[in-house]
């Protein structure tokens, strides 16, 4: 059938019984009840308690959990379910939640925008965002983003056009240019960013040819023995973790090497995906190598990898500083014989001497700690092997890798059940804080960290630590002790000998302690933006709230960059942020110290939101496969007016920036099934709609239909209306004109090409209907005239 519904209409028209509809949540209910009714049905709300001797020839519908249906054969009463109208148990998880993980949703989101930041317009340039206002028109309300631009001049724009505004992202937000309405100087900068794209895309095609020349062994995934080993995973797996291991599974069956990047919080599941890669690896008799920044984070990764797999036949080595030199010389030799399945180590495994049997799968861990030379020689690796690379914080460059389509990524923003977020305060050093902070820790019989940069001053610090909190027990962790003395020092705090480890950034990515969850952070105006985030992951690792302090000197001593970073860090501070700092990353820091200087100028003209956009067609259209595809035809953007009153109403949803997040959200959609998902989650989350809520998604279903068939304009109201074709638009002409001919009262075709509606539609519903009509004749999907 075309439709689920097919069967189910078909079925209530021939039945005599009295049916009860049990949809598994309101917004499901009202969908499915504006479907029933729209075949002509008459619906009502009942309890299902009172089913049974009530009208058959209406249609019933409650809410709840129900997996299959029944028929009560004597009392002539019967019970569908989601599960037999869709074929299969409805998957609950909302829109809202698989944009937590969509890499292009979070850059293009406005869930970060606030008033007076940058924003911009595809057509108009880069203004400064005002906020929402709700005008009225031809007696009808309808809310619009206003837009400052240069000089004072405004631009309102209506909120099912918020697909053409996007939140900018690239230099200094308060150092950037806006630009001046009814000027050329936009168009002169689109141009520039589109040149500038096409070079940058021959360059990211180059490097993706030379890796996928190379035709890899697809993976066969050991099927009774990968469910086995999986389902010893202690934890339930959140929707983002299932998510990601379905595509990191799709990657390694397939002929081309995988090149795929998990981004995702501490502590959210990535090391877990990455424990099932290799085990396929490993039956697929592939060695793997498993790359970290530091020795500390090498042994924990070994202890975790030797506990997971325990049980098996794998064979796991350590290569470390930690071991001895014969320990190390003798696993160096065991690589070329294939001995050891799984190796772990830092940047040593990089070096020339090192030689494997057969390397099947790298994995990385944060790849961004390593240096030049160690990345010149992961450059030369992702020609040859399938690689797995987790992050909690991208850097930009993977970032613009993964949103033009050359690299994978998979966000995992999904928090395991019972995480907090870490409550993250930006203070200027205070004794009585600092040790209310300790206090409040050691209290609950938890560890601190305490954060001081500086080898040369760590021990001052430490003593007056002793003399501030006497009640800690402390220790001291840098770079510079012994490697024998710093694993001591960290083995004896996850044991918890002391409580209070005073330390460098040698703990960013350090072992795991539950226990410990407080960090102070002295002089966190000198950290970067990943570097933060990741040493607030050190702690919240359990199911106690965490609590992050970030020391900072008065701002007349910090530069505007830093404060900037301060503001980001503690105002993103829900989990799974991580993947939106990289963008606020971007942001501050410019885009040439992060993409190279080829791409900043473009960037900081445009925003890397549309320069992202043209990077990707660019690509798009140079790919000798798409260009065999040239006659699709793109969808063009709708100017769509249908004088009717489409929003969101406050007292329907009062907070502003929750309109405006989902105002984006809807115009950003690309199919009907995502509008429908997105009308589900609005009943679900704030109520029934309202009128003129159900007008708003009704008009973007019509707006998205047109511009799917090439309609660029469709205006409606009382005394008429306009239509506009694209060049490209799908429509046959011929079909076209025949329509026009057999309607001549109606329509008439204006010699620039544009269909002039010449019939009164004076009411709204009217004009909703008529513009349905006309979509769906241009589309071909009816036979009748466009009346």
């Amino acid at each position: 059938n075309d439709s689920p519904y097919d069967s189910l209409i078909s079925h209530l028209r021939n039945t005599n019984r009295t049916i009860l509809i049990v949809a598994d949540s309101l917004g499901r209910k009202e969908i499915l009840k504006e479907i029933i009714e729209s075949y002509g049905f008459n619906s009502t709300d009942s309890h299902w308690k009172d089913i049974i001797g009530r009208d058959s020839t209406v249609i019933h519908f409650c809410v709840g959990l129900l997996e299959r249906g029944l028929v009560l054969g004597s009392e002539q009463v019967e019970v569908i379910t989601n599960a037999q109208l869709y074929g299969r148990r409805i998957n609950r998880e909302r829109r809202f939640e698989r944009s937590a993980r969509d890499p292009h949703s979070i850059i293009r989101s406005l869930a970060e925008l606030n008033i007076g930041d940058p924003i911009v317009h595809d057509e108009h340039g880069v203004g400064r965002y005002l906020g929402l206002e709700t005008l009225g028109i031809e007696q009808q309300n309808t809310e619009f983003l206003t837009i400052e631009y240069r000089d004072g001049d405004r631009l309102y724009v209506p909120v099912l056009s918020l697909d053409v505004v996007n939140r900018y992202i690239g230099g200094q937000a308060d150092e950037i240019t806006l630009n001046k309405l009814g000027t050329e100087d936009w168009s002169r900068s689109k141009k520039r960013a589109q040149e500038k794209t096409y070079d940058v895309a021959v360059e990211l095609l180059e490097l993706q040819a030379v890796r996928q020349g190379r035709v890899g062994s697809a993976m066969d995934i050991p099927g009774r023995e990968y469910i086995s080993f999986s389902s010893r995973f202690p934890y339930e797996e959140t929707p983002d973790q299932l998510s990601a291991m379905s595509e990191v599974l799709t990657d390694l069956e397939s002929c081309n090497p995988m090149d795929r990047m998990i981004c995702g919080d501490v502590g959210f599941g990535k090391t877990e995906i990455a424990l099932r890669a290799a085990f396929i690896a490993v039956h697929n008799n592939k060695q793997v190598a498993v790359l970290v920044p530091t020795t500390l984070l090498a042994q924990q990764h070994f202890n975790t990898f030797i506990e997971r797999f325990s049980g098996t036949a794998i064979n796991i080595g350590l290569l470390s500083r930690f071991r001895g030199s014969a320990d190390n010389k003798a696993l160096l030799r065991a690589l070329r014989d294939g001995t050891p399945d799984i190796v772990i180590g830092t940047h040593r495994l990089l070096q020339d001497d090192i030689a494997f049997k057969d390397l099947g799968l790298l994995i990385i861990d944060e790849e961004h700690r390593f240096g030049v030379r160690q990345k010149e020689r992961l450059k030369q690796l992702r020609r040859e092997v399938d690689i797995l690379a987790l992050t909690a914080t991208p850097i930009p460059r993977s970032l613009n890798l993964g949103l033009s389509g050359l690299r994978e990524i998979s966000v995992i923003g999904t928090p395991p059940k019972g995480r907090l977020a870490v409550k993250t305060f930006v203070q200027r050093w205070n004794d009585a804080l600092v040790r209310d902070a300790c206090l409040r820790e050691l209290h609950r019989a938890g560890q601190i960290y305490f954060l001081h940069n500086s080898v040369q001053t760590i021990d001052r610090t430490a003593e007056r630590l002793r003399a501030l909190i006497p009640e800690a027990t402390i220790g001291v962790a840098h770079g510079q002790q012994p490697e024998r003395e710093l694993e001591r020092v960290m083995q004896d705090f996850y044991h918890q000998r002391f409580n209070l480890l005073i330390c460098t950034t040698i703990i960013e990515s350090g072992i795991d302690i539950p226990s410990a969850n407080t960090i102070i952070i002295d002089r966190a105006d000198r950290m970067g933006m990943a570097q933060l985030h990741q040493l607030r992951g050190r702690v919240g690792r359990s199911n106690h709230q965490a609590y992050a302090y970030l020391i900072v000197p008065p701002p007349e001593n910090m530069t505007n960059n830093a404060e900037r970073r301060l503001n980001a860090i503690s105002s993103l501070s829900e989990l799974g942020a991580g993947f939106a700092l990289a963008s606020h990353d971007l942001e501050i820091r410019g885009a040439g110290q992060l993409l190279g200087e080829k791409q900043s100028g473009a960037i900081d003209e445009i925003g890397f939101s549309l320069y992202s956009d043209y990077l990707h067609r660019a690509i798009r259209e140079l790919s000798t496969s798409d260009r065999a595809l040239g006659t699709d035809v793109e969808p063009c953007a709708v100017d769509i007016n249908l004088n009717v009153t489409a929003l969101l109403p406050e007292d329907y949803l009062p907070d502003v920036h929750e309109r405006l997040v989902f105002y984006k959200r809807l115009a950003n959609t690309t199919c009907q099934e995502e509008i429908k998902e997105l009308q589900l989650e609005a009943i679900d989350r704030f109520g029934l709609l309202p009128e003129a809520s159900r007008t708003l998604f009704r008009v973007t279903q019509i707006k998205l239909a047109a511009g799917l068939i090439g309609i660029e304009k469709l205006h409606l109201g009382q005394h008429g209306g306009e239509i506009r074709l694209s060049e490209q638009t799908s429509v046959d002409p011929a079909f076209l004109l025949q329509m026009i001919h057999d309607t001549p009262k109606d329509y008439r075709i204006r010699p620039d090409n544009v269909i002039h509606l010449t019939t009164p539609l004076e009411v709204s519903e009217l004009r909703l209907d008529r513009a349905e009509a006309i979509v769906a004749a241009l589309s071909g999907k009816t036979s009748a005239s466009l009346s």
